[in-house]
């Protein structure tokens, strides 16, 4: 089958997060990856500065990987994880505990960041339930929070425009605020000092509710979607704190800082702060096939092996440990344990932070945040048009060869972890380019 790039091939596609009619009047389409670059069908080469969308830490095309899942697809196309089991699914969960130096003791495994978010909530609640708890059974999410698009997530998310059209999605949910705060923290350069203080807020949702109501907090270390917001100092620490003195569960979304975003394995390693589950997926496999996992503490997987004998917990995907994807995520655990990957993000660290803050001073930047090897870069809005400027901004270095993303009005940068300082260079200088010609 032959492809073009004309807008009557395109048409079948209902492309998800994108604005269909916009994006088939002048297709942006890639045809091929590798290293820290895509190639468009023009041929043009178009520097990854997103890594894909947060999931190709080590860049595209890694041979390791590509062979792992060649060998794999030749030997065991797919086996069921229900009743039974295939080596390498064991061998994943195996290697996966060591990687977070087996604080986690237990891994089930998904498909997607989604599927791990509502497969901890369900876990949340069931796990109390089996405990003798049914009562506990409301989630507490938080404003501006981004958790993935199944119901379960999107209740506990918090930005409006994906809950608006869904009606009423889960019950007995609600919200902290969130943390972003221009007056006290524009231009912070990793933990912001301000704002720890609004952990404090759960104990109010906790005197609301009364704690033997609620069953979980689920939060995002750092969040991403909504614009790269950093906690501030001393806000993890104290909603464990709060969690624990009220005997409610504390979920990480890790899908997006696990894996080393952060320059740690986990988000989790950077805070000092462990929750009782931690979602993931991305990085896992370094997106070559979908595959999510939840990290489950050991005390929440014995609540259920206490009760009758049959199964456990009537939850679970057909995919759940496809071969190919435990073939690559074993590949990929390989390259960052051998290769220095960690290391070597913690060696460009430093640089990627002033080359993203030299950003400062150009037209309509209003902020730049930074934290290991993100960045978010808020653009003051146009009236009456909000997210207009960013997205001319993502449509402009996508035509100047770089990919960045958007989300209303703030650029997000998430680079492959195996990013050179000349990758750096190249990137924030066509992207200040871009930004010295923005409307």
């Amino acid at each position: 089958m032959t492809t073009t790039n004309s807008p009557a091939d395109l048409s079948a596609f209902w492309m998800p997060f994108t604005g269909n009619r916009d994006f088939k009047e002048a297709p942006r389409l890639l045809e091929s990856a590798s290293g820290v670059y895509y190639k468009d069908v023009k041929g043009r080469q178009i520097l990854d500065g997103t890594a894909g969308l947060w999931c190709v830490p080590l860049g595209h095309g890694q041979p390791k990987i590509v062979k792992a899942i060649q060998d794999m697809v030749a030997k065991l196309d797919f086996a069921p994880t229900f009743q039974m089991g295939h080596p390498a699914a064991f061998e994943l969960a195996d290697r996966l505990k060591q990687y977070t130096n087996n604080r986690f003791s237990k891994v089930f495994f998904t498909n997607s960041g989604s599927e791990s978010v509502d497969t901890a909530l369900k876990m949340a609640i069931a796990y109390h339930r089996a405990r003798g708890e049914g009562t506990r059974t409301r989630l507490i999410g938080r404003e501006r929070g981004y958790h993935g698009v199944g119901f379960g997530g999107i209740s506990v998310g918090g930005i409006s425009g994906n809950r608006k059209t869904f009606g009423s999605l889960l019950t007995g949910v609600d919200h902290m605020p969130h943390t972003h705060n221009l007056a006290e923290n524009a231009y912070t350069k990793g933990v912001p000092e301000w704002g720890g203080h609004l952990a404090e807020d759960l104990e109010r949702i906790v005197a609301l509710h009364d704690a033997s109501n609620i069953a979980a907090v689920i939060v995002e270390p750092v969040a991403g979607s909504t614009g790269i917001l950093v906690p501030p100092k001393g806000y993890l620490k104290r909603l464990r704190e709060i969690c624990t003195k009220h005997g409610i569960l504390l979920i990480f979304d890790e899908v997006i800082t696990g894996f080393g975003r952060l320059t740690t394995p986990f988000a989790f390693d950077y805070f000092d702060v462990e929750p009782d589950l931690v979602t993931s997926a991305k990085g896992l496999t370094n997106g070559m096939v979908p595959m999510g996992a939840v990290f489950v503490k050991q005390h929440i997987y014995d609540a259920f092996m206490d009760g009758p004998a049959g199964i456990e917990l009537f939850h679970g995907y057909t995919y759940s440990g496809h071969p190919l994807a435990c073939a690559a995520g074993l590949a990929s655990l390989e390259i960052f344990e051998n290769d220095g990957i960690l290391d070597h993000a913690k060696d460009i660290a430093g640089y990627w932070e002033e080359a993203v803050h030299s950003l400062k001073g150009l037209p309509h930047v209003v902020d730049i945040r930074t934290i290991g090897l993100i960045a978010g870069i808020e653009l003051a809005s146009i009236e009456g048009k909000p997210g207009a400027r960013a997205f001319d901004a993502f449509k402009q270095a996508f035509d100047n060869g770089i990919l960045i993303r958007t989300t209303g009005d703030i650029i997000a940068l998430s680079p492959p972890l195996v990013f050179q300082k000349a990758h750096i260079d190249e990137l924030i200088g066509k992207l200040s380019s871009v930004l010295k010609t923005l409307n």
